[in-house]
């Protein structure tokens, strides 16, 4: 039986693809295992789903002062030892890296250990973590064809991100039935990833009562974040977490307010929702997800809101511009092709495991 290790973690979008590839590989009769954090958002997910995970210690990849850049380094050491124990207990045939601070000493331990690598490369422009590991990758997968020129041509492919069969099959009506919404008003859905996002749930929440007049608003706060002043608001959802039912929720929603992650974009212009982005400032990140965020709305795709002029009032105008404009995002939205990303990277997985897979159309 072929053996495929995943990795990857720091937030859900280092890890969803991932479990969108083990479905089909589980599927399939492949074992499939998992590295991740001890604490991270990973374990949580991948546990659910039911796979193998082994903790590592991590430290992360810092591009600021901050005390714990000196004891991160000796994390990440520890972290490739204990990766390596792991590769060479478990011989997996091929590893497979989503990105994130946790999986740089498992491409590494599985580079030393002779296991081929493929990597996944979400953002517009390569994050440290894939910078660090493409040289000693066989294959680095990208979304987007803007990013061939940071990746070797010899081992760049273009594939898209796997997406959740959750998601390819999300309904409409199953959602509006979940939330407890009505069909006779729009569905605004706003989330900002699985870390939640407290400035932009700030000012959702004191823009709501303008919101909940014109439309029904479900809102992903985080983990933590929910606010007891704002329970049982009619018209209003506000959820920690939205696990299985996404994909329903999804396609209920007319308008998403969304950070810029390579993912969540991915995903939303996948299932042609319209929507506005609000990516995560300077101050808080590299700048990746302005970078991904203006590659969109060059081509009509996407509406960008910076954070940087967020209020109440201009993000009631702003989803009220995008809700007049819908029709126009979503044909140009239909322009974008929706590769069929996971047949490509389980045939790119197989081929290095020198196996066939079996018909790749999901069941």
């Amino acid at each position: 039986m072929k053996h495929v290790l995943f990795t990857g973690g720091g937030s859900a979008g280092h890890v969803t693809p991932n479990i969108a590839l083990m479905e089909q590989l589980t599927a399939r009769r492949w074992r499939v295992s998992y590295v991740g954090s001890y604490g991270g958002i990973e374990r949580t997910l991948v546990e659910a789903a039911q796979v193998v995970y082994s903790p590592i210690a991590t430290g992360k990849l810092r591009r600021y002062w901050s005390w714990q850049n000196f004891v991160d380094p000796i994390l990440m050491v520890w972290g490739c030892v204990q990766a390596m124990v792991i590769c060479l207990t478990e011989r997996p045939d091929v590893v497979f890296s989503k990105g994130g601070f946790v999986a740089v000493p498992v491409v590494f331990a599985a580079w030393i250990c002779r296991i081929p690598v493929v990597c996944h490369e979400s953002d517009v422009t390569p994050g440290l973590a894939t910078r660090l590991c493409a040289p000693i990758a066989k294959t680095v997968c990208i979304n987007f064809e803007e990013t061939r020129r940071f990746i070797d041509a010899r081992k760049a492919l273009l594939t898209g991100t796997p997406l959740r069969r959750a998601l390819l099959e999300g309904d409409r009506q199953r959602g509006l039935n979940w939330l407890g919404f009505s069909s006779d008003q729009p569905v605004l859905l706003v989330f900002c990833g699985s870390l939640g996002a407290a400035t932009i749930n700030d000012v959702v929440r004191q823009a709501l009562p303008k919101l909940i007049a014109q439309m029904q608003v479900v809102h992903v706060v985080g983990d933590g974040q929910l606010s007891d002043k704002h329970r049982d608001i009619p018209g209003y959802r506000q959820l920690e977490f939205i696990g299985a039912e996404f994909g329903d929720v999804m396609m209920s929603s007319d308008v998403v307010v969304s950070r810029a992650g390579a993912n969540a974009l991915y995903e939303l212009i996948a299932l042609r929702r319209p929507h506005l982005l609000i990516p995560l400032p300077l101050s808080a990140s590299r700048g990746d997800q302005i970078q991904n965020a203006r590659a969109f709305v060059r081509t009509g795709m996407s509406r960008i809101l910076a954070q940087e002029d967020l209020s109440a009032e201009v993000l009631v105008d702003a989803i009220r511009q995008v809700m007049a404009e819908r029709m126009e995002i979503v044909t140009a939205q239909e322009s974008f092709e929706v590769l069929d990303s996971t047949s490509m990277i389980l045939a790119t997985i197989a081929d290095l495991a020198n196996e066939e897979l079996p018909d790749m159309t999901s069941e």
